[in-house]
């Protein structure tokens, strides 16, 4: 397996990180210990040397998950990683009581890579205001942690904050080639490496959307190159060709996908996809971008909406279900806006937000066709 450096730390890590969010699960929800055990074991014995479990995942099981993974002589073979979920932080005293909890569903007395889990302009400022970046230095020096960083989800301006405002050892954002300019992006992954960051990398497959449905016009794009490879594969060597990505996750469920993933960013260089190759994913992207229902720009001017329907966030939904031939799979999310309140369905057309929208956009037909596309597919 292919190893690069992970920044400044001058550790040496896998290109291919193991993402523990999506592993095999039993009828009940609990992880299937018989296969992911020896999955998850797999990808170590090939290389891999960089688990990722977080506070949250697999319902908050899958931190005791990789302890029991690490096992057996496993553990001086990877480099364990998880995440403070500062959603869940509201005192100073919660830092060092979750921790301590993450320390005990591991089962291990030093975390190699630890991060701040998701943040967002919002939980950024929480995270200051209950001292998290004072406990993180705490831990560090007692020897609880080798490095720090946090995952990003938000603009690129307030990741080229938080990046300024610590001595952060590594980052995780989101990236792939329909994400160049998306959150952090391209721009935030050239800022980083140049501040000497390693960058992991998360979504390099959109979580699944680049290789599932994939319309046939995009197929019919690749398909045209010399090369033939799947759509994983072309994704992955994407973000592989990226110098300044340290490391890719993903979150494999099956061996072949170990295999191929094993296979992919074993080979996968920097800088190594052809001028004719990345002509092939400007036209993918395009096809893509074509697919777009609404052109929202989020700037929310149309909110708040009398009868409260989260209109961005309908718009937002809708229009990646369209993009990526998923109307079905994004349907979880528009429930989520139905649970709340705040669906499509809501809309009474009394025209305040067509007054307000910088786009013109109409906006209440729009609402009308979104929720009729998402009804229907129950």
């Amino acid at each position: 397996m292919q190893k690069r450096m992970m920044g400044k730390t001058g550790e040496e890590v896998s290109l291919l990180g193991f993402g523990c969010m999506r592993l095999p699960t039993l009828p009940d929800g609990e992880i299937d210990d018989e296969k992911a055990i020896p999955l998850v074991r797999q990808a170590i014995d090939a290389g891999v040397n960089y688990l990722d479990t977080a506070y949250n995942y697999h319902g908050g099981k899958s931190e005791a998950f990789v302890g029991r993974v690490v096992q057996d002589g496993y553990r001086e073979k990877v480099h364990i990683a998880t995440k403070l979920p500062v959603w869940a932080v509201n005192s100073v005293e919660d830092c060092e009581r979750l921790f301590r909890e993450q320390l005990d569903r591991l089962g291990v007395e030093q975390v190699d890579f630890y991060l701040l889990h998701s943040l967002n302009k919002e939980s950024w400022e929480k995270a200051v205001q209950y001292e998290a970046l004072e406990h993180l230095e705490k831990w560090q020096a007692e020897g609880f942690i080798k490095y720090v960083g946090f995952s990003f989800h938000d603009e690129l301006p307030v990741f080229r904050e938080i990046v300024d405002a610590y001595p952060w050892d590594f980052c995780q954002i989101q990236f792939n080639y329909m994400d160049e300019n998306y959150q952090a992006g391209l721009a935030g992954l050239k800022y980083a490496a140049s501040k000497g960051l390693g960058v992991i990398i998360m979504e390099p497959l959109r979580g699944g959307r680049l290789v599932r449905n994939v319309p046939p016009e995009v197929e019919a794009v690749f398909a045209s190159a010399d090369v033939k490879r799947s759509p994983a594969e072309w994704a992955f060597r994407w973000v592989a060709n990226h110098p300044e990505v340290s490391l890719i996750l993903s979150g494999m469920g099956l061996a072949e996908e170990v295999e191929e993933n094993l296979r992919v960013l074993g080979e996968a260089q920097a800088n190594a996809l052809t001028k004719e190759e990345l002509v092939l994913f400007k036209k993918a992207r395009d096809i893509y971008t074509e697919r777009i229902q609404v052109l929202c720009t989020d700037c929310k001017y149309c909110l708040p909406c009398p009868e409260q329907v989260n209109i961005p966030r309908v718009f937002s939904i809708f229009n990646d279900a369209s993009i990526y031939n998923n109307i079905d799979g994004s349907r979880w999310l528009y429930d989520g806006l139905v649970k709340k309140e705040e669906d499509a369905g809501r809309c009474i057309a009394c025209g305040q937000c067509e007054a307000l929208c910088p786009q013109n956009l109409n906006i209440i037909d729009s609402l009308a066709s979104a929720h009729r596309a998402f009804s229907s597919s129950s």
